[in-house]
């Protein structure tokens, strides 16, 4: 095992985000094992390579397998992960770095990363998700979105029993969806600028979309794209920016609850053991080529999402403006998927109830917080 070193600060706040609060994360990963059942079969004895395997999704999506590997796999799954730690943070993996069947990898798979050890699925996670991160490195942004993910498929497409790929899109490429295409549908095409300041990630998600549908086309290439709804819970960075980690980071301190709007703007949370399920079962079970929503259809407004951590904490809410002029410059009012070809095609559900998702991540965030 190679021993991995935060090569930023941006990280700093976060730095206690792998074992404090293991309880929680390891419950998510028991979780998400469940919902996929009898499909993780296809893991049993292979090796998976995934790319920001220290951020928030990536690093849920390693806790599975290595899940897997202590309650049900004879023969264990391989897990090769890699980051840069722009944003994904080195203690998050730390419950790891023991773990015979993890190999690290500190490279930024945009530039000249290479691999040698064969693999049979890949997931690229690897990306800067957080509004007021990639807004301050746009170019980073685009780059791991597009040349990282490039880089990835010539690796993958080198393989000699690949199995499959999953590239993380986002519910970004969808823009500010028109009313009458929400709840949103996979075909749907976006309302999305490509020049204002979300531009860098929502534009650069959609060429990744572009590249792995050419992909698939040119070279029949097993490949799935998820596109996350608002993901959130335990092992999301507290100083991440977007709302619910700044709620959490306020609750977990006992200190008033700031929106920065009016709140009426509506989105569809999503736990995180839900999330991980539904991406797995993209990968072993998605059509080729094709793309998948993955969330929870239970639209809520910010406000009300406000007032439940309120409730669960105690603290209140209050407003504030916000001294970043661009805060919601393209913030999509409304945000809710169509799950229809998810449910169809991946028999997949969303079970966790937004108030216990919430609760669970408070839980967490006290534990990180508390130390």
């Amino acid at each position: 095992m190679s021993t991995l070193q935060d090569n930023t600060t941006a990280a700093t706040n976060s730095s206690a985000v792998g074992q404090i609060g293991q309880d929680v994360l390891l419950e998510d990963a028991a979780r998400a094992a469940a919902a996929l059942g009898d499909v993780a079969d296809a893991l049993e004895g292979r090796t998976v390579l995934v790319s920001g395997g220290a951020g928030f999704l990536g690093a849920a999506m390693v806790d599975v397998l290595i899940h897997l590997n202590r309650t049900r796999f004879s023969r264990p799954v391989r897990a090769i992960v890699v980051d840069n730690f722009v944003t994904g943070v080195p203690a998050r993996l730390q419950a790891l770095a023991e773990d015979a069947h993890v190999e690290m990898i500190n490279a930024d798979v945009s530039r000249d990363f290479q691999i040698e050890t064969p693999f049979h699925y890949a997931i690229h996670a690897a990306g800067i998700a957080s509004p007021i991160i990639y807004r301050a490195k746009p170019l980073q942004t685009a780059d791991v979105n597009v040349w990282g993910l490039r880089r990835m498929l010539e690796l993958a497409r080198a393989q000699s029993d690949l199995q499959g790929f999953l590239f993380f899109s986002t519910s970004e490429i969808y823009g500010d969806p028109d009313p009458a295409s929400i709840p949103t549908r996979e075909d749907y095409r976006g309302f999305v600028s490509c020049t204002g300041p979300r531009a860098c990630y929502d534009e650069s998600k959609r060429f990744g979309e572009t590249l792995a549908v050419v992909y698939h086309q040119e070279f029949g290439f097993p490949i799935r794209s998820v596109r996350p709804f608002n993901v959130f819970g335990a092992g999301q960075r507290l100083d991440d920016g977007r709302i619910i980690p700044d709620l959490m980071s306020a609750a977990a301190r006992n200190t008033p609850l700031v929106l920065h709007s009016d709140g009426r703007a509506t989105r569809s949370f999503c736990y995180i053991s839900d999330a991980t399920a539904g991406f797995y079962r993209a990968l072993l079970k998605g059509r080729p080529g094709e793309a998948y929503n993955i969330g929870n259809e239970h639209e809520v407004s910010i406000r009300e999402v406000a007032d439940i951590v309120a409730k669960l904490s105690g603290t209140p809410v209050t407003f504030e403006s916000s001294q970043d002029p661009h805060y919601l410059t393209d913030n999509p009012q409304r945000r809710c998927p169509d799950l229809t070809k998810s449910r169809t095609d991946l028999e997949y559900m969303a079970h966790t109830p937004l108030h216990e998702g919430l609760g669970r991540t408070l839980k967490w965030a006290r534990e990180v917080l508390a130390r």
